[in-house]
Protein backbone atom coordinates (compact mmCIF):
# COMPACT_ATOMS: atom_id res chain seq x y z
CA UNK A 1 0.00 0.00 0.00
CA UNK A 2 0.97 3.18 -1.19
CA UNK A 3 2.49 6.35 0.65
CA UNK A 4 -0.27 8.62 -0.26
CA UNK A 5 -3.13 6.12 0.39
CA UNK A 6 -2.12 5.54 3.68
CA UNK A 7 -2.10 9.29 3.99
CA UNK A 8 -5.64 9.36 2.43
CA UNK A 9 -6.95 6.37 4.51
CA UNK A 10 -5.31 8.31 7.75
CA UNK A 11 -7.26 11.68 7.10
CA UNK A 12 -10.65 10.35 5.90
CA UNK A 13 -10.38 8.59 9.10
CA UNK A 14 -9.81 11.50 11.66
CA UNK A 15 -12.76 13.56 9.68
CA UNK A 16 -14.86 10.90 10.40
CA UNK A 17 -14.12 11.09 14.42
CA UNK A 18 -14.23 14.60 13.55
CA UNK A 19 -17.95 14.68 11.92
CA UNK A 20 -19.24 12.30 15.25
CA UNK A 21 -17.64 14.67 17.43
CA UNK A 22 -19.75 17.61 15.62
CA UNK A 23 -23.11 15.66 15.51
CA UNK A 24 -22.65 14.31 18.53
CA UNK A 25 -22.23 17.93 20.12
CA UNK A 26 -25.27 19.47 18.51
CA UNK A 27 -27.61 16.21 19.22
CA UNK A 28 -26.04 16.45 23.07
CA UNK A 29 -26.99 20.70 22.99
CA UNK A 30 -30.28 19.85 21.59
CA UNK A 31 -31.22 17.27 24.16
CA UNK A 32 -29.93 19.18 27.24
CA UNK A 33 -31.78 22.08 25.43
CA UNK A 34 -34.91 20.32 25.78
CA UNK A 35 -34.50 18.84 28.83
CA UNK A 36 -33.73 22.95 30.39
CA UNK A 37 -36.61 23.55 28.68
CA UNK A 38 -39.06 20.79 30.52
CA UNK A 39 -36.92 21.44 33.82
CA UNK A 40 -38.04 25.32 33.45
CA UNK A 41 -41.66 24.66 32.90
CA UNK A 42 -42.11 21.36 34.47
CA UNK A 43 -46.38 20.02 34.54
CA UNK A 44 -47.09 18.96 38.12
CA UNK A 45 -47.83 15.00 38.14
CA UNK A 46 -51.58 15.64 39.70
CA UNK A 47 -52.17 17.67 36.42
CA UNK A 48 -50.16 15.42 34.43
CA UNK A 49 -52.36 12.32 35.73
CA UNK A 50 -56.05 14.01 35.34
CA UNK A 51 -55.17 15.40 31.85
CA UNK A 52 -54.83 11.45 30.87
CA UNK A 53 -57.47 10.10 32.30
CA UNK A 54 -59.77 13.15 32.12
CA UNK A 55 -59.24 12.15 27.99
CA UNK A 56 -59.01 8.57 28.70
CA UNK A 57 -62.91 8.75 29.64
CA UNK A 58 -64.24 10.21 26.48
CA UNK A 59 -61.46 8.15 24.01
CA UNK A 60 -60.75 4.98 25.82
CA UNK A 61 -58.92 2.75 27.87
CA UNK A 62 -56.56 1.43 24.77
CA UNK A 63 -55.69 5.16 24.95
CA UNK A 64 -51.82 5.46 26.94
CA UNK A 65 -51.10 8.96 27.56
CA UNK A 66 -48.31 8.61 29.42
CA UNK A 67 -46.69 6.44 26.63
CA UNK A 68 -48.09 8.22 23.95
CA UNK A 69 -47.40 11.99 25.48
CA UNK A 70 -44.93 11.93 27.98
CA UNK A 71 -44.71 15.43 27.70
CA UNK A 72 -48.43 16.93 26.77
CA UNK A 73 -47.73 20.58 27.47
CA UNK A 74 -44.12 20.44 26.15
CA UNK A 75 -42.21 18.19 22.94
CA UNK A 76 -44.72 15.89 22.80
CA UNK A 77 -48.58 17.99 22.55
CA UNK A 78 -51.90 16.35 22.11
CA UNK A 79 -54.01 17.21 19.26
CA UNK A 80 -56.85 19.70 20.65
CA UNK A 81 -55.49 20.05 24.36
CA UNK A 82 -53.44 23.51 24.86
CA UNK A 83 -51.84 24.52 27.88
CA UNK A 84 -50.93 27.81 29.95
CA UNK A 85 -48.03 28.83 32.28
CA UNK A 86 -48.93 29.19 35.91
CA UNK A 87 -46.84 29.84 38.75
CA UNK A 88 -43.44 28.08 36.66
CA UNK A 89 -45.76 25.29 36.21
CA UNK A 90 -47.83 24.18 32.77
CA UNK A 91 -51.48 23.69 33.22
CA UNK A 92 -54.48 22.07 30.71
CA UNK A 93 -56.55 25.21 29.30
CA UNK A 94 -58.23 23.92 26.30
CA UNK A 95 -59.37 20.43 25.71
CA UNK A 96 -60.98 19.52 22.33
CA UNK A 97 -62.58 16.14 21.28
CA UNK A 98 -63.90 15.33 18.01
CA UNK A 99 -62.93 14.23 14.81
CA UNK A 100 -61.82 17.84 13.51
CA UNK A 101 -58.33 16.86 12.17
CA UNK A 102 -57.05 13.34 10.70
CA UNK A 103 -54.93 13.05 14.37
CA UNK A 104 -57.52 14.48 16.84
CA UNK A 105 -59.06 12.82 19.91
CA UNK A 106 -61.71 10.80 18.83
CA UNK A 107 -64.33 9.47 21.15
CA UNK A 108 -65.03 6.16 21.85
CA UNK A 109 -68.76 4.18 21.46
CA UNK A 110 -68.66 4.45 25.51
CA UNK A 111 -67.43 7.78 25.95
CA UNK A 112 -68.34 9.48 29.62
CA UNK A 113 -67.42 11.94 31.89
CA UNK A 114 -65.19 11.49 34.80
CA UNK A 115 -64.41 13.62 37.92
CA UNK A 116 -60.41 14.08 36.94
CA UNK A 117 -62.19 16.63 34.55
CA UNK A 118 -62.61 18.92 37.17
CA UNK A 119 -59.63 18.64 37.97
CA UNK A 120 -58.14 20.61 35.65
CA UNK A 121 -58.90 23.79 37.37
CA UNK A 122 -57.22 26.35 34.84
CA UNK A 123 -59.53 25.04 32.03
CA UNK A 124 -61.03 27.86 29.88
CA UNK A 125 -62.15 26.19 26.81
CA UNK A 126 -64.01 22.67 26.47
CA UNK A 127 -65.42 21.20 22.99
CA UNK A 128 -67.21 17.75 22.24
CA UNK A 129 -67.95 17.45 18.49
CA UNK A 130 -69.31 14.15 17.05
CA UNK A 131 -68.61 12.23 19.84
CA UNK A 132 -71.41 10.93 21.86
CA UNK A 133 -73.19 8.69 19.42
CA UNK A 134 -76.26 6.95 20.45
CA UNK A 135 -78.75 8.17 22.75
CA UNK A 136 -79.95 4.23 23.23
CA UNK A 137 -77.33 2.51 23.19
CA UNK A 138 -75.27 4.87 25.39
CA UNK A 139 -76.53 8.05 26.13
CA UNK A 140 -74.57 10.50 28.13
CA UNK A 141 -76.09 13.42 30.15
CA UNK A 142 -74.62 16.36 30.82
CA UNK A 143 -73.11 16.82 34.38
CA UNK A 144 -75.21 18.30 37.27
CA UNK A 145 -72.43 18.81 39.76
CA UNK A 146 -68.71 20.21 39.92
CA UNK A 147 -69.28 23.36 37.27
CA UNK A 148 -68.58 25.85 40.27
CA UNK A 149 -64.83 24.84 40.20
CA UNK A 150 -64.99 26.41 36.22
CA UNK A 151 -66.32 29.70 37.78
CA UNK A 152 -63.61 32.20 37.42
CA UNK A 153 -61.98 30.00 34.51
CA UNK A 154 -64.14 28.43 31.52
CA UNK A 155 -64.58 30.76 28.89
CA UNK A 156 -65.95 28.54 26.13
CA UNK A 157 -68.51 25.59 26.45
CA UNK A 158 -69.73 23.51 23.19
CA UNK A 159 -71.52 20.57 22.51
CA UNK A 160 -71.64 19.90 18.54
CA UNK A 161 -73.78 17.38 16.58
CA UNK A 162 -73.62 14.59 19.55
CA UNK A 163 -77.12 13.03 19.50
CA UNK A 164 -75.99 10.75 21.98
CA UNK A 165 -76.31 13.82 25.07
CA UNK A 166 -79.78 13.61 26.20
CA UNK A 167 -81.35 14.99 29.02
CA UNK A 168 -81.58 18.47 30.11
CA UNK A 169 -78.92 21.43 30.41
CA UNK A 170 -78.06 21.14 34.23
CA UNK A 171 -79.17 24.53 36.47
CA UNK A 172 -75.73 24.73 37.77
CA UNK A 173 -74.06 25.69 34.31
CA UNK A 174 -75.18 29.01 35.89
CA UNK A 175 -71.83 29.32 38.02
CA UNK A 176 -70.22 29.80 34.93
CA UNK A 177 -70.12 33.46 35.08
CA UNK A 178 -67.08 34.11 33.25
CA UNK A 179 -68.48 32.08 30.11
CA UNK A 180 -68.30 33.94 27.44
CA UNK A 181 -69.62 31.46 24.74
CA UNK A 182 -72.29 28.62 25.42
CA UNK A 183 -72.82 26.57 22.28
CA UNK A 184 -75.09 23.33 22.28
CA UNK A 185 -76.07 22.62 18.69
CA UNK A 186 -77.60 19.41 17.08
CA UNK A 187 -77.83 17.15 20.31
CA UNK A 188 -80.71 15.41 21.47
CA UNK A 189 -81.18 17.56 23.95
CA UNK A 190 -84.36 18.62 25.75
CA UNK A 191 -86.28 19.82 29.15
CA UNK A 192 -86.87 23.75 29.56
CA UNK A 193 -84.09 26.14 28.94
CA UNK A 194 -83.16 26.96 32.58
CA UNK A 195 -82.94 30.85 33.66
CA UNK A 196 -80.18 30.47 35.55
CA UNK A 197 -78.60 31.05 32.32
CA UNK A 198 -79.27 34.53 32.39
CA UNK A 199 -76.55 34.46 35.56
CA UNK A 200 -74.04 34.28 32.67
CA UNK A 201 -73.70 37.79 32.21
CA UNK A 202 -70.63 37.95 29.82
CA UNK A 203 -71.80 36.07 27.59
CA UNK A 204 -71.33 36.97 24.28
CA UNK A 205 -72.44 34.25 21.69
CA UNK A 206 -75.59 31.81 22.82
CA UNK A 207 -76.56 29.05 20.44
CA UNK A 208 -79.12 26.71 21.84
CA UNK A 209 -80.07 25.27 18.11
CA UNK A 210 -81.36 21.86 16.91
CA UNK A 211 -82.37 20.28 20.68
CA UNK A 212 -85.95 19.50 21.53
CA UNK A 213 -86.10 22.15 24.13
CA UNK A 214 -89.85 22.94 24.92
CA UNK A 215 -91.44 25.26 27.43
CA UNK A 216 -90.87 29.49 27.15
CA UNK A 217 -87.99 31.64 27.08
CA UNK A 218 -86.60 32.89 30.04
CA UNK A 219 -87.10 36.14 30.61
CA UNK A 220 -83.87 36.71 32.46
CA UNK A 221 -82.05 35.94 29.04
CA UNK A 222 -83.01 39.75 28.45
CA UNK A 223 -80.35 40.35 31.22
CA UNK A 224 -77.57 39.26 28.93
CA UNK A 225 -76.56 42.57 27.60
CA UNK A 226 -72.96 41.83 25.82
CA UNK A 227 -74.56 39.45 23.39
CA UNK A 228 -73.22 39.73 20.20
CA UNK A 229 -75.67 35.81 18.50
CA UNK A 230 -78.61 34.31 19.85
CA UNK A 231 -79.19 31.32 18.14
CA UNK A 232 -82.48 29.23 19.56
CA UNK A 233 -83.67 27.74 16.04
CA UNK A 234 -85.07 24.37 15.51
CA UNK A 235 -86.48 23.86 19.27
CA UNK A 236 -90.10 23.82 20.62
CA UNK A 237 -89.65 26.40 22.29
CA UNK A 238 -93.66 28.42 22.79
CA UNK A 239 -94.79 31.29 24.27
CA UNK A 240 -94.22 34.73 23.10
CA UNK A 241 -91.07 36.75 22.92
CA UNK A 242 -89.72 38.32 25.94
CA UNK A 243 -90.19 41.67 26.31
CA UNK A 244 -86.90 41.75 28.11
CA UNK A 245 -85.55 41.08 24.30
CA UNK A 246 -85.46 44.66 23.53
CA UNK A 247 -82.57 45.22 26.45
CA UNK A 248 -79.93 43.07 23.87
CA UNK A 249 -78.90 46.35 21.88
CA UNK A 250 -75.87 44.72 20.84
CA UNK A 251 -77.43 42.10 19.67
CA UNK A 252 -75.79 41.48 15.95
CA UNK A 253 -78.48 38.25 15.00
CA UNK A 254 -80.80 36.64 16.11
CA UNK A 255 -82.45 32.96 14.87
CA UNK A 256 -85.54 31.61 16.51
CA UNK A 257 -86.85 30.26 13.57
CA UNK A 258 -88.31 26.60 13.34
CA UNK A 259 -89.88 26.89 16.87
CA UNK A 260 -93.97 27.10 18.14
CA UNK A 261 -93.54 30.89 19.73
CA UNK A 262 -96.67 33.01 19.01
CA UNK A 263 -98.38 36.22 19.76
CA UNK A 264 -97.22 39.49 18.49
CA UNK A 265 -94.43 40.94 17.29
CA UNK A 266 -93.23 43.34 20.41
CA UNK A 267 -92.15 46.73 20.03
CA UNK A 268 -89.43 46.25 21.84
CA UNK A 269 -87.92 44.62 19.26
CA UNK A 270 -86.92 48.10 17.39
CA UNK A 271 -84.11 48.47 20.18
CA UNK A 272 -82.04 46.11 18.43
CA UNK A 273 -80.48 49.17 16.18
CA UNK A 274 -77.57 47.04 15.68
CA UNK A 275 -79.11 43.54 14.51
CA UNK A 276 -78.20 42.41 10.72
CA UNK A 277 -80.01 39.30 11.01
CA UNK A 278 -83.60 38.67 12.32
CA UNK A 279 -84.97 34.86 11.34
CA UNK A 280 -88.54 34.50 12.96
CA UNK A 281 -89.73 32.06 10.42
CA UNK A 282 -91.15 28.91 10.71
CA UNK A 283 -93.54 29.63 14.17
CA UNK A 284 -97.05 30.82 15.04
CA UNK A 285 -96.44 34.88 15.47
CA UNK A 286 -99.88 36.62 14.63
CA UNK A 287 -101.20 40.76 14.84
CA UNK A 288 -99.63 42.35 11.52
CA UNK A 289 -96.19 43.12 11.31
CA UNK A 290 -94.96 45.30 13.99
CA UNK A 291 -93.85 48.79 12.77
CA UNK A 292 -90.61 48.81 15.47
CA UNK A 293 -89.32 46.89 12.53
CA UNK A 294 -88.86 49.94 10.44
CA UNK A 295 -86.29 50.75 13.09
CA UNK A 296 -84.19 48.08 12.77
CA UNK A 297 -82.13 49.88 10.16
CA UNK A 298 -79.06 47.46 9.94
CA UNK A 299 -80.75 44.41 9.24
CA UNK A 300 -79.11 42.56 6.15
CA UNK A 301 -81.36 39.82 6.20
CA UNK A 302 -85.02 39.88 7.52
CA UNK A 303 -86.91 36.46 7.21
CA UNK A 304 -90.23 36.17 9.01
CA UNK A 305 -91.94 33.72 6.20
CA UNK A 306 -94.64 30.94 7.63
CA UNK A 307 -96.30 32.93 10.32
CA UNK A 308 -99.55 33.68 10.22
CA UNK A 309 -99.57 37.57 10.98
CA UNK A 310 -101.85 38.77 8.67
CA UNK A 311 -102.15 42.53 7.99
CA UNK A 312 -101.21 45.24 5.41
CA UNK A 313 -98.09 45.04 3.94
CA UNK A 314 -97.57 48.70 3.79
CA UNK A 315 -97.95 49.33 7.12
CA UNK A 316 -94.05 49.39 7.12
CA UNK A 317 -91.98 52.50 5.23
CA UNK A 318 -89.39 49.54 4.08
CA UNK A 319 -87.36 52.47 2.67
CA UNK A 320 -86.05 53.11 5.80
CA UNK A 321 -84.54 49.43 5.46
CA UNK A 322 -81.39 50.70 3.72
CA UNK A 323 -79.09 47.58 4.40
CA UNK A 324 -81.85 44.74 3.47
CA UNK A 325 -80.04 42.04 1.30
CA UNK A 326 -82.68 39.15 2.25
CA UNK A 327 -86.11 39.86 2.40
CA UNK A 328 -88.75 36.79 3.05
CA UNK A 329 -92.41 37.44 4.02
CA UNK A 330 -93.61 34.38 2.45
CA UNK A 331 -96.93 32.33 3.71
CA UNK A 332 -97.85 35.14 6.05
CA UNK A 333 -101.49 35.80 4.87
CA UNK A 334 -100.27 39.59 4.00
CA UNK A 335 -102.52 41.93 2.09
CA UNK A 336 -102.42 44.82 0.69
CA UNK A 337 -100.36 45.95 -2.96
CA UNK A 338 -97.26 45.46 -3.15
CA UNK A 339 -95.07 48.62 -1.58
CA UNK A 340 -93.85 51.13 -3.79
CA UNK A 341 -91.40 51.50 -1.44
CA UNK A 342 -89.72 48.10 -1.72
CA UNK A 343 -88.09 49.52 -5.16
CA UNK A 344 -85.80 51.94 -2.82
CA UNK A 345 -83.96 48.86 -1.30
CA UNK A 346 -80.76 49.23 -3.77
CA UNK A 347 -79.23 46.49 -2.31
CA UNK A 348 -82.25 43.51 -2.10
CA UNK A 349 -80.98 40.15 -3.56
CA UNK A 350 -83.61 38.00 -2.79
CA UNK A 351 -87.41 39.50 -2.20
CA UNK A 352 -89.87 36.56 -1.46
CA UNK A 353 -93.74 37.79 -1.31
CA UNK A 354 -95.07 34.47 -2.46
CA UNK A 355 -98.23 32.71 -0.57
CA UNK A 356 -99.57 35.63 0.73
CA UNK A 357 -103.06 37.38 -0.38
CA UNK A 358 -101.53 40.76 -1.89
CA UNK A 359 -102.79 42.28 -5.02
CA UNK A 360 -103.09 45.02 -7.58
CA UNK A 361 -99.85 45.49 -9.60
CA UNK A 362 -96.56 44.54 -9.63
CA UNK A 363 -94.17 47.45 -10.49
CA UNK A 364 -91.80 47.96 -13.25
CA UNK A 365 -89.58 49.66 -10.70
CA UNK A 366 -88.70 45.86 -8.95
CA UNK A 367 -86.99 44.59 -11.40
CA UNK A 368 -84.66 47.54 -12.00
CA UNK A 369 -83.39 47.31 -8.63
CA UNK A 370 -79.40 46.95 -9.44
CA UNK A 371 -78.35 43.52 -7.36
CA UNK A 372 -81.88 41.46 -7.34
CA UNK A 373 -81.41 37.75 -8.46
CA UNK A 374 -84.31 36.20 -6.97
CA UNK A 375 -88.02 37.42 -6.90
CA UNK A 376 -90.97 35.21 -5.93
CA UNK A 377 -94.46 36.54 -5.99
CA UNK A 378 -96.72 33.59 -7.17
CA UNK A 379 -99.44 32.61 -4.91
CA UNK A 380 -101.27 36.17 -4.62
CA UNK A 381 -103.92 37.49 -6.12
CA UNK A 382 -101.69 40.33 -8.35
CA UNK A 383 -103.32 41.99 -11.50
CA UNK A 384 -102.41 43.82 -14.91
CA UNK A 385 -99.51 42.61 -16.81
CA UNK A 386 -95.63 42.01 -15.76
CA UNK A 387 -94.00 45.03 -17.75
CA UNK A 388 -90.33 43.33 -17.55
CA UNK A 389 -87.54 43.76 -20.28
CA UNK A 390 -86.30 40.55 -22.04
CA UNK A 391 -83.10 41.45 -20.81
CA UNK A 392 -84.96 41.13 -16.87
CA UNK A 393 -86.12 37.48 -17.93
CA UNK A 394 -82.68 36.22 -19.19
CA UNK A 395 -80.90 37.52 -15.97
CA UNK A 396 -83.93 36.15 -13.64
CA UNK A 397 -84.35 32.46 -15.39
CA UNK A 398 -86.13 30.25 -12.80
CA UNK A 399 -85.30 32.48 -10.43
CA UNK A 400 -88.55 34.86 -10.99
CA UNK A 401 -91.79 33.15 -9.95
CA UNK A 402 -95.03 34.75 -10.51
CA UNK A 403 -97.39 32.29 -11.51
CA UNK A 404 -100.90 30.98 -9.25
CA UNK A 405 -102.01 34.60 -10.08
CA UNK A 406 -105.24 33.99 -12.03
CA UNK A 407 -105.80 37.30 -12.88
CA UNK A 408 -101.97 38.35 -14.29
CA UNK A 409 -101.04 38.51 -17.24
CA UNK A 410 -97.78 36.77 -18.15
CA UNK A 411 -96.41 38.22 -21.01
CA UNK A 412 -93.58 35.32 -21.96
CA UNK A 413 -93.78 35.99 -25.33
CA UNK A 414 -91.58 39.01 -25.07
CA UNK A 415 -88.62 36.55 -25.18
CA UNK A 416 -89.23 36.43 -28.72
CA UNK A 417 -87.62 38.83 -31.12
CA UNK A 418 -89.55 41.99 -32.72
CA UNK A 419 -89.26 39.87 -35.89
CA UNK A 420 -91.90 37.13 -34.57
CA UNK A 421 -89.61 34.46 -35.28
CA UNK A 422 -87.65 32.99 -31.76
CA UNK A 423 -83.95 33.42 -31.18
CA UNK A 424 -81.24 31.80 -31.59
CA UNK A 425 -81.23 28.60 -29.29
CA UNK A 426 -84.95 28.14 -29.02
CA UNK A 427 -86.27 24.26 -29.45
CA UNK A 428 -90.12 24.45 -30.73
CA UNK A 429 -91.69 21.45 -30.60
CA UNK A 430 -94.80 19.32 -31.35
CA UNK A 431 -95.82 21.13 -34.80
CA UNK A 432 -98.97 21.90 -34.82
CA UNK A 433 -100.55 19.98 -32.02
CA UNK A 434 -98.29 22.10 -29.40
CA UNK A 435 -97.59 20.75 -25.73
CA UNK A 436 -100.98 18.67 -25.53
CA UNK A 437 -101.89 15.46 -23.91
CA UNK A 438 -100.71 12.39 -25.75
CA UNK A 439 -103.97 10.66 -27.96
CA UNK A 440 -103.33 6.93 -27.22
CA UNK A 441 -101.13 4.78 -25.14
CA UNK A 442 -98.34 4.27 -28.03
CA UNK A 443 -97.94 8.37 -27.91
CA UNK A 444 -96.71 8.08 -24.10
CA UNK A 445 -93.01 8.94 -25.25
CA UNK A 446 -93.53 11.16 -27.69
CA UNK A 447 -91.89 14.04 -25.82
CA UNK A 448 -89.03 12.37 -24.98
CA UNK A 449 -88.39 10.53 -28.16
CA UNK A 450 -88.88 14.09 -29.40
CA UNK A 451 -86.33 15.56 -26.71
CA UNK A 452 -83.72 12.58 -27.63
CA UNK A 453 -83.42 13.66 -31.08
CA UNK A 454 -82.32 17.17 -29.84
CA UNK A 455 -79.20 18.22 -28.84
CA UNK A 456 -79.40 20.78 -26.08
CA UNK A 457 -76.51 23.39 -24.78
CA UNK A 458 -76.24 25.61 -21.69
CA UNK A 459 -78.73 28.55 -22.46
CA UNK A 460 -80.91 26.80 -24.93
CA UNK A 461 -84.49 27.87 -25.06
CA UNK A 462 -87.64 25.06 -25.00
CA UNK A 463 -91.16 26.97 -26.21
CA UNK A 464 -94.45 25.52 -25.40
CA UNK A 465 -97.28 26.32 -27.41
CA UNK A 466 -100.93 25.28 -25.52
CA UNK A 467 -104.18 25.95 -24.78
CA UNK A 468 -106.23 25.39 -21.47
CA UNK A 469 -103.15 23.61 -20.19
CA UNK A 470 -100.12 24.63 -18.51
CA UNK A 471 -96.46 23.11 -18.31
CA UNK A 472 -93.99 22.77 -14.80
CA UNK A 473 -90.57 22.20 -14.48
CA UNK A 474 -89.79 20.01 -10.96
CA UNK A 475 -87.92 17.19 -9.16
CA UNK A 476 -87.18 14.11 -10.93
CA UNK A 477 -89.39 12.70 -7.64
CA UNK A 478 -92.17 14.71 -8.74
CA UNK A 479 -91.47 14.25 -12.52
CA UNK A 480 -92.31 10.37 -11.16
CA UNK A 481 -95.65 10.95 -9.40
CA UNK A 482 -97.03 13.54 -11.61
CA UNK A 483 -97.24 16.20 -9.12
CA UNK A 484 -95.47 18.82 -7.73
CA UNK A 485 -96.81 22.15 -5.08
CA UNK A 486 -93.96 23.80 -5.55
CA UNK A 487 -92.58 23.74 -8.85
CA UNK A 488 -89.54 25.50 -10.09
CA UNK A 489 -90.84 26.99 -13.10
CA UNK A 490 -94.92 27.59 -13.95
CA UNK A 491 -96.67 28.77 -17.13
CA UNK A 492 -100.45 29.02 -17.54
CA UNK A 493 -100.56 31.52 -20.52
CA UNK A 494 -100.49 29.27 -23.34
CA UNK A 495 -96.94 30.51 -24.78
CA UNK A 496 -94.23 29.54 -21.89
CA UNK A 497 -90.62 30.01 -22.62
CA UNK A 498 -87.73 28.24 -20.14
CA UNK A 499 -83.82 28.63 -20.38
CA UNK A 500 -81.99 25.53 -19.60
CA UNK A 501 -79.23 27.32 -17.51
CA UNK A 502 -77.21 24.86 -16.48
CA UNK A 503 -76.08 21.52 -17.84
CA UNK A 504 -77.94 18.27 -16.60
CA UNK A 505 -81.40 17.24 -16.41
CA UNK A 506 -84.25 18.73 -16.53
CA UNK A 507 -87.88 17.46 -16.16
CA UNK A 508 -91.07 18.57 -16.95
CA UNK A 509 -94.82 18.20 -16.74
CA UNK A 510 -98.56 19.34 -17.25
CA UNK A 511 -100.26 20.82 -14.39
CA UNK A 512 -103.50 20.00 -16.19
CA UNK A 513 -105.15 17.30 -13.92
CA UNK A 514 -104.66 13.64 -15.36
CA UNK A 515 -101.89 14.87 -18.27
CA UNK A 516 -99.56 14.19 -16.71
CA UNK A 517 -99.80 10.26 -16.07
CA UNK A 518 -100.88 9.97 -19.43
CA UNK A 519 -97.72 10.90 -21.11
CA UNK A 520 -97.82 14.85 -21.25
CA UNK A 521 -94.49 14.98 -19.91
CA UNK A 522 -90.66 14.87 -20.43
CA UNK A 523 -87.02 15.01 -19.46
CA UNK A 524 -84.75 17.47 -21.31
CA UNK A 525 -80.24 16.39 -21.33
CA UNK A 526 -78.80 19.45 -21.39
CA UNK A 527 -75.12 18.80 -22.63
CA UNK A 528 -71.82 19.98 -20.32
CA UNK A 529 -69.65 22.61 -22.44
CA UNK A 530 -66.78 21.66 -24.10
CA UNK A 531 -63.73 21.60 -22.22
CA UNK A 532 -60.62 24.55 -23.19
CA UNK A 533 -57.53 23.24 -24.60
CA UNK A 534 -55.43 22.09 -21.42
CA UNK A 535 -52.36 24.17 -21.02
CA UNK A 536 -49.10 23.15 -21.99
CA UNK A 537 -47.36 25.75 -19.73
CA UNK A 538 -46.39 23.23 -17.15
CA UNK A 539 -44.63 21.00 -19.31
CA UNK A 540 -42.65 23.25 -21.79
CA UNK A 541 -41.62 25.60 -17.91
CA UNK A 542 -40.23 21.72 -17.51
CA UNK A 543 -38.96 20.72 -20.21
CA UNK A 544 -36.44 23.85 -20.92
CA UNK A 545 -35.35 23.67 -17.07
CA UNK A 546 -34.31 19.95 -17.98
CA UNK A 547 -32.35 21.38 -21.26
CA UNK A 548 -30.67 24.28 -19.06
CA UNK A 549 -29.16 21.27 -16.92
CA UNK A 550 -30.68 22.70 -13.91
CA UNK A 551 -31.00 19.89 -10.84
CA UNK A 552 -33.46 20.31 -7.98
CA UNK A 553 -31.74 21.24 -4.65
CA UNK A 554 -32.88 18.89 -2.20
CA UNK A 555 -33.50 20.00 1.88
CA UNK A 556 -30.87 18.50 4.19
CA UNK A 557 -29.95 18.37 7.26
CA UNK A 558 -27.12 20.24 9.05
CA UNK A 559 -25.20 16.66 10.20
CA UNK A 560 -25.26 15.81 6.26
CA UNK A 561 -24.38 19.75 5.56
CA UNK A 562 -21.44 19.49 7.57
CA UNK A 563 -20.11 15.93 6.13
CA UNK A 564 -20.05 17.60 2.56
CA UNK A 565 -18.53 20.35 3.25
CA UNK A 566 -15.63 18.86 5.72
CA UNK A 567 -15.35 15.96 2.95
CA UNK A 568 -14.92 18.41 0.53
CA UNK A 569 -12.27 20.41 2.60
CA UNK A 570 -9.85 16.92 2.63
CA UNK A 571 -10.68 16.52 -1.09
CA UNK A 572 -12.52 13.03 -0.88
CA UNK A 573 -14.75 14.39 -2.98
Amino acid sequence: MGRAMRKSIWTFQMFVRFVFVIVGSFVSCKGQEDMMSSSIAPMKKQEQEALYSAIQGFVGNSWNGSDLYPDPCGWTPIQGVSCDLYDGFWYATAINIGPVYDNSLRCTRRAEFTHHLFMLKHLRILSFFNCFFSPHKNPVRIPTSNWEIFTNTLQSLEFRSNPGLIGTIPNTIGYLKNLQSLVILHNGLTGELPPEIGNLVKLRRLVLAGNRFVGRIPESFGDLIELLIVDLSRNKVSGSLPLTFGNLTSLLKLDLSNNMLKGELPSEIGRLKNLTLLDLGSNKFSGGLAQALEQMVSLKDMVISNNPIGGDLNGIQWQKLKKLEVLDLSHMGLTGEIPESMAELKRLRFLGLNNNSLSGNLSPRLASLPCITSLYVYGNNLTGKLEFSEGFYKKMGQRFGAWDNPNLCHLQGALMSETGKFPNGVKAFGGDRGWVVPKSKHDRQMYNQWASTNRFKVDDTVHFKFKKDSVLVVSEDEYEKCHSAHPLFFSNDGDGVFKLDRPGLFYFISGAAGHCERGQKMVVKVLEPANPPQSDNNTTSTDSSNKSGATPMAVVSSPVVVLFIMLSFFGVL
